[in-house]
């Protein structure tokens, strides 16, 4: 557990690697919330950190989710049922998916397969609708007199929302601040890089998103994928970059034969040059291998947004 003030600590989930998947605890005058969970095999750490904090699970008044992606939600019922007074807080268009996650799990196995479904994030658990709060635009939720403002953050996910916590000058970003792997930080600071995963990834809604929190001037993101990062200025400008650069590859090879493998091989180089340019000393083939999970997925959501524009052209 990383412990960086203001009552905010994170929480290594397990998923995939070390250092890949966070969940964030926040505590204020003995209650407590969760934003993220990971996954079902994340919740026994989600519960030791709340044992380390000396809180209480009938403490935690809240369990809420930037999304309702897997590695951000999968546990989300589970844990709800370790914690009898908490509220689940989820964007309106994802409340129906931990309410009923048989849609979600569905999409899920379409993409990894059934078995890898069961492996990674073991069998979803529904959260009862009665103990579920909808967070629309500019909703408000009171932690113990802390106020964390959710606000609608498309463009990863139509169902992605980010919440800034004033008393830390903060967003919790979830994926809508893209990625930032700790091996890869160097005397220039952080690394980032976007997350197009399918197959909700809209080009210009996650500019706006990038763009609405940095007006709020956080001096700091913490992400879900992985940590605290700050020069969130600089960091916005690398994602925009990114974000135009990932839209022109995924346009130049629109009708490749073999489509997919072309947009891979340019996003592998795309992310290589950057991390080089921003002093990381890892060979191609650890850079490739650090970023493999990530350069597939944006992949595929690039596939799926650049079929939705041809097909609008017909």
């Amino acid at each position: 557990m990383i412990d960086y003030g203001t009552g905010i600590s994170a929480v290594d989930t397990g998923f995939f690697r070390p250092n890949f998947d966070a969940s964030y605890l926040v505590v204020e005058n003995g209650r407590a919330a969760f934003v993220d969970v990971g996954t079902n095999h994340s919740v026994p750490r989600l519960l030791d950190a709340l044992a380390q904090k000396k809180t209480s699970v009938d403490a935690v008044d809240y369990v809420i989710l930037t999304h309702v992606h897997l590695d951000h939600a999968g546990g989300a019922g589970s844990l709800m049922q370790k914690l009898p007074n908490a509220r689940a807080v989820i964007h309106p268009r994802g409340a129906r998916h931990m309410i009923d996650p048989s849609q979600l799990v569905a999409g899920a196995t379409a993409v990894y397969g059934a078995e890898e479904i069961q492996r990674s994030y073991g069998t979803l658990v529904p959260i009862d609708p009665a103990r579920v709060d909808t967070a629309s635009d500019n909703y408000i939720i009171d932690l113990a007199g802390r106020k964390l403002l959710c606000i609608d953050a498309p463009g990863h996910a139509r169902h992605h929302m980010t919440i800034y916590d004033e008393k830390s000058r903060a967003f919790f970003t979830g994926d809508t601040f893209g990625l930032s792997y700790r091996e890869f930080d160097t005397d220039q600071g952080a690394f980032i890089l976007p997350t197009s995963t399918p197959i909700q990834f809209e080009p210009d809604a996650l500019h706006a998103s990038i763009d609405r929190m940095v007006g709020f001037r956080p001096t700091q993101m913490f992400l879900t994928h992985f940590g605290r990062v700050t020069e969130v200025t600089k960091l916005a400008g690398d994602l925009h970059e990114q974000i135009d650069a990932m839209v022109d590859i995924a346009r130049a090879h629109a009708t490749d034969a073999d489509r997919h493998a072309t947009i891979m091989h340019d996003l592998a180089e795309l992310y290589i040059s950057r991390a080089k340019s921003h002093g990381c000393t890892f060979d191609d083939a650890k850079i490739r291998e650090l970023l493999s999970m990530d350069i597939e997925l944006n992949a595929q959501g690039l596939e799926v947004w650049v079929d939705k524009q041809l097909g609008a052209r017909h």
